[in-house]
């Protein structure tokens, strides 16, 4: 029986090799145009589709992860932000204390980078084949509240529990009732010992209690959340200010 392309694109489905099925005739294309050899043929199948798999891998986790903006950490201009040295820099990036299950803490006012850097490291993180999940603090409590109710927010909720980094944004942004830093507890203590956890906040450890509203409550979570912690201060002018835009052009 001669074999089509159609055979092998039939065939490639049934192994579910998609890039291999969906690209074969390129495939075939460029294995004639380099006189490749049958082994070096299969190679080069296999490595399009472990590509191929990595690709869609990183769109799926990165989908998922639902980052504000996309930033990576090559983007982040050291230079502007003194507070944080080279080498804390590149420990940061080597990931061993997302490995080790440490949390971070980064503090400081408004636009010195604290949100920017942890979507830099929260891509990283999903690069490097890690689960990311970024909230603000807002909507997580939102999806807390509403797990029960809306089926929306039990799946994102399904997918903190499950990953391996969990991004908190502007932690001092709102107060919480007692339900809801009750709800807030349950999730940390879920957590505790098996995800990372970045927080973003204007104030230290010591003042969420204005946050949380309950002294205990905050001390429960304090001692998981700082347990393993490297807390980093930034420091400096907001960057959206120094780089603010008019419509007379850039300040």
């Amino acid at each position: 029986m001669t074999t089509t392309i159609a055979n092998l694109k039939d065939k490639f489905k049934v192994l579910k090799l998609k890039n291999a099925s969906e690209n074969i005739s390129e495939i075939i294309s460029h294995a004639v145009e380099n006189d490749f050899s049958s082994e070096k043929l299969i190679e080069y199948i296999l490595d399009q589709e472990i590509e191929g798999r990595e690709a869609a891998r990183l769109e799926k986790y990165l989908k998922q992860a639902a980052f504000p903006e996309y930033k990576t950490l090559a983007e982040f201009n050291l230079k502007e932000q003194q507070t944080l040295s080279k080498k804390q820099f590149n420990q940061l990036k080597e990931l061993s204390w997302l490995e080790r299950g440490y949390n971070i803490v980064l503090l400081g006012p408004t636009g010195v980078g604290k949100t920017s850097l942890s979507i830099g490291l929260g891509i990283h993180a999903i690069n490097e084949g890690y689960k990311v999940i970024f909230a603000a603090i807002s909507d997580l409590i939102y999806w807390l509240k509403t797990a029960e109710m809306i089926r929306s927010s039990k799946t994102k909720l399904n997918r903190v529990l499950k990953c391996d980094l969990l991004i908190i944004d502007d932690i001092m942004f709102m107060a919480m009732e007692k339900q809801e830093s009750n709800l807030f507890f349950q999730l940390i203590n879920k957590l505790y010992g098996q995800t990372s956890i970045i927080i973003t906040s204007n104030k230290g450890p010591t003042d969420w209690g204005e946050l949380l509203g309950d002294q205990a409550i905050t001390a429960a979570i304090l001692d998981r959340i700082i347990h393993k912690c490297e807390i980093i201060n930034l420091d400096g002018d907001s960057y959206r200010l120094t780089h603010r835009e008019t419509i007379f052009g850039k300040s």
